[in-house]
């Protein structure tokens, strides 16, 4: 700001503009400006979701010397209403989304802006009854004018004016309530992509633990349900709180702990510290929910609370970072999740959850490296995926690795007390470990961290042992340093061997006296990360033997082999599918279960060709019914079940699932809720049933919690038996206030590319290409990929492929989102290939 300051003389005169967006340039030279910021906010909010929300603030800060004041505020000019440089009325200059007010409107020193305005509705996901606030990664400015950047922290004071009958919450404590006006204490310094509230008509539940009081606000009119999930709610995150006390050294840092469950919420969850936001269905399971939903629920809420130290306490200083809030969370959760289910194979859990999430992206033309350069907040939401999410916690494990359990925890606690309520990058981390493990940290983060992409890793047999080779497929001649623990199968035992792959390639000796062995997996213990080619005897013995292996993390691990060696074209996916259908009766551990059964979905959907899918049915049906019936926990039945659902093509299968969706006929150990029934519905309407529309009516009416019945309503059109229709179904994305429901656009652009609907899905794939530069400006951060993913999941023709190629070629997207298109599509382009 002061770096330019000077070609800014009076708001008469011609003013730069800062530009569209957050550059990172202005955002530091508003930091070296700027100290001591605070906010106080007002919003009025009317009980029509169609009246405008008044808003008024005061913004104070410290100058270190005069200069021009850059604020965001991406509204037409009319909603700013008046605006006050320390109580004078002020000329300024308004601009590419920023407020810019002349040097002569401010001092050095203490500086209030009195700003009237109405609040932008874009950020405010504004329903009939209720709202919240969502401006990760850099949306407040979209709601009131602000220094919207994670580098200005503020201290927020709130005033809320509500209807009567709505409930409200925000960061800060509530410190005075009338019959509609709520004032809220001042917050500790927080970025604006933190500061939050919510409010509407929402149900509060409250409990005490270990001397904490908890409030979760939910909107879940299931009094049975809430009463299932109310307590194991509370229970994790109590427990998630003493164990990050524990580990950190630093008390919870925020004062009071609210939640709210939000129906249909964008993401898992948002970590605003004092008012965390979560996505309703992931907390609120139905007595049908899997282990898998189970162990997500505790891992979300762990991940969640893990941000409010890793993230909240300390940010950091730009979101080329933003990997770090998250990578921490994600491993932190990882970590507290493990006493809660003593019974769970955590090691293998780990193996599950991150690494092929992680792979879906980095096998692809579109992978891209954990930490990014950004030149701008504008393009901040394209950095959130599957990179950050899950090969980050895979490398920092092996950063924990390099450091030392005791020697990582200490470094953590050093970072955190330094950069309490402050802002740090990945660097001033590196350093701090670097200066415990001296020459090991910082190269091995230029590679791990850096750089994108996988290894590629086989074996080479040998007389004597073999040897561990790896290589850059991007033929950059990079090493990715990593300690293998390799499996060597025999027929009755498995050994384990220790390697330390450092180099193009390492000997793994095998003793004197010891047989060769059958099979040999480099990741046999999960802690390698890369494309593990299996040479062609452990391919030969996986394919007939895998469900023979002793151990469920080296079966995990050597499933995940077999799924990447499929994507290779390695073996078939008829192989494949044999293999599944052979090995899953005798799969002992339901993460394994529930992964093979994903997988084998996929391969009927997406890689088996159409005749030969439907050749299959009866008998995966059958298959699958077996397993249902032969399941013994609700649990394990409900991924049986789910499997069975979603594939299900014959009309001896699809009478079946009606009886069951009209209750004519029950499966035991297994019940089913509303949202069971729902997605029933559904399924069967994709599939043409001959009473389709009558079983979507009817489930609408039944539909008794009134968002959910929303939502249904708004997917139904996607699901008619009508092109017509669901050509208009798809046109409406066209409209912002159309796709202000994420969750539900996607759901709805789900069922329109259905394989069962296509060839009629390939009429949406070029404007849904088109429209990708406006959902990534418009759309929150997940919502370009989801995207993409929703619109190209199903494909599997050449003429998609090369509808995507081509338009990738014409339109020269921005590097980030040409990412974002390439790794969505690489299973098409895969598919496309298979004769």
């Amino acid at each position: 700001m002061i770096a330019w300051a000077g070609l800014l003389a009076a708001a008469t005169a011609a003013v730069l503009p800062p530009g569209p967006g957050i550059s990172e340039t202005l955002a530091d030279q508003r930091v070296a400006a700027i100290r001591n910021l605070r906010y106080d906010l007002s919003f009025r909010i009317p009980a029509k979701k169609s009246d405008p929300i008044g808003a008024a603030e005061v913004v104070r800060f410290d100058l270190r010397a005069p200069g021009s004041v850059v604020l965001d505020f991406d509204q037409p000019r009319d909603h700013l209403r008046q605006v006050l440089s320390n109580g004078q009325a002020v000329d300024f200059v308004f601009t590419d989304g920023h407020l810019v007010l002349p040097q002569s409107a401010s001092k050095t020193g203490e500086n209030a802006l009195t700003i009237d305005f109405t609040a932008g509705d874009e950020a405010l996901n504004r329903n009939a009854d209720f709202l919240y606030t969502l401006f990760v990664p850099a949306r407040a400015h979209l709601t009131f004018p602000c220094f919207d950047q994670p580098s200005l922290k503020a201290r927020y004071t709130l005033t809320l004016e509500v209807p009567p009958d709505w409930q409200v919450v925000a960061n800060g404590a509530g410190a005075a309530r009338t019959s509609q006006r709520v004032h809220f204490a001042e917050t500790p310094p927080l970025p604006t992509y933190l500061f939050a509230f919510a409010a509407g008509k929402f149900q509060v539940e409250t409990a005490q633990r270990q001397g904490r009081t908890f409030r979760m606000f939910h909107r879940e009119t299931d009094a049975a349900k809430v009463a299932r999930n109310r307590d194991a709610i509370f229970d994790l995150h109590a427990r998630a709180l003493s164990w990050l006390e524990d580990y950190t050294g630093i008390p919870y840092p925020w004062g009071k702990f609210d939640f709210v469950l939000i129906p249909s919420f964008q993401f898992g969850g948002m970590e605003h510290p004092g008012a965390i936001l979560y996505n309703a269905s992931t907390l609120m399971l139905d007595p049908s929910a899997t282990q898998n939903q189970l162990l997500n629920r505790a891992s979300t809420i762990s991940h969640e609370t893990a941000h409010m130290w890793f993230g909240d306490l300390v940010t950091m200083r730009w979101f080329n970072d933003v990997w770090m809030k998250e990578v921490m969370a994600n491993f932190m959760a990882a970590k507290i999740v493990n006493p809660s289910f003593p019974q769970v194979n955590h090691d293998l859990r780990f193996l599950l959850e991150h690494y092929p999430s992680a792979y879906d992206v980095d096998r692809t033309a579109g992978a891209n490296p954990i930490r990014q350069p950004l030149a701008n907040l504008n393009e901040a939401g394209s950095l959130y995926g599957n990179i950050i999410y899950d090969k980050a916690p895979i490398v920092m494990r092996q950063l924990e690795g390099i450091a030392g359990v005791d020697g990582f925890r200490n470094g953590l606690r050093d970072y955190l007390k330094r950069y309490s309520f402050a802002n740090a990058t990945w660097l001033d981390l590196v350093q701090i470990l670097e200066a415990r493990k001296p020459g090991q940290v910082a190269a091995w983060s230029r590679v791990w961290v850096e750089r994108r992409g996988r290894p590629e890793i086989q074996t080479d047999g040998t007389s004597s042992g073999f040897r561990i080779l790896q290589r850059d497929p991007l033929h950059r001649g990079l090493v990715w340093p990593q300690h293998l623990d390799i499996a060597v199968g025999y027929p009755d035992h498995i050994d384990h061997l220790p390697a330390d792959l450092r180099g193009a390639s390492v000997a793994v000796p095998i003793p004197s006296g010891i047989p060769r062995p059958v099979y040999v997996l480099p990741n046999g213990a999960g802690l390698g990360y890369g494309l593990f080619l299996l040479d062609p005897p452990t391919l030969h013995y996986l394919l007939a033997h895998l469900e023979d292996i002793p151990d469920a993390l080296t079966r995990g691990s050597a499933w995940i082999d077999i799924w990447e060696n499929l994507l290779e074209a390695r073996l078939t996916p008829a192989q494949f599918f044999d293999l599944a259908v052979r090995a899953l009766p005798k799969e002992t551990d339901q993460q394994n279960t529930e992964r093979v059964l994903a997988y084998l979905a996929h391969v009927f959907w997406q890689f088996l060709p159409q005749p030969e899918r439907l050749k299959r049915s009866p008998a995966l049906e059958a298959f699958l019914r077996a397993g249902l019936g032969s399941a013994r926990t609700a649990s394990a039945k409900s991924a049986w079940f789910t499997a069975f659902r979603d594939t299900a093509l014959t009309p001896q299968s699809l009478s079946w699932l009606e009886r069951v969706w009209h209750r004519e006929e029950k499966i035991e150990g297994l019940p089913l809720a509303e949202t069971d029934e729902i997605n029933i519905a559904m399924e069967l309407a994709v599939r043409d049933v001959p009473a389709a529309r009558q079983i979507l009516a009817t489930q609408l009416a039944r539909t008794q919690n009134s968002d959910r019945k929303a939502r249904l309503a708004f997917v139904v059109p996607a699901l008619s038996t009508d092109v017509t229709e669901r050509q208009q179904a798809f046109e409406r994305f066209r409209s912002l206030d159309n796709r202000r429901h994420e969750p539900w656009v996607l759901e709805s652009l789900h069922y329109l590319n259905h394989p069962l609907r296509q060839p009629q899905a390939l009429r949406f794939l070029q404007p849904s290409l088109e429209l990708l530069p406006e959902i990534q400006r418009t759309g929150d951060i997940f919502f370009p990929k989801r995207w993409m993913d929703s619109t190209l999941g199903y494909q599997r023709s050449p003429q998609a492929a090369k509808t995507v190629r081509e338009f990738l070629a014409r339109e020269k997207l921005p590097q980030r989102l040409e990412w974002v298109v390439l790794s969505s599509a690489d299973n098409l382009f895969r598919a496309a290939r298979i004769p």
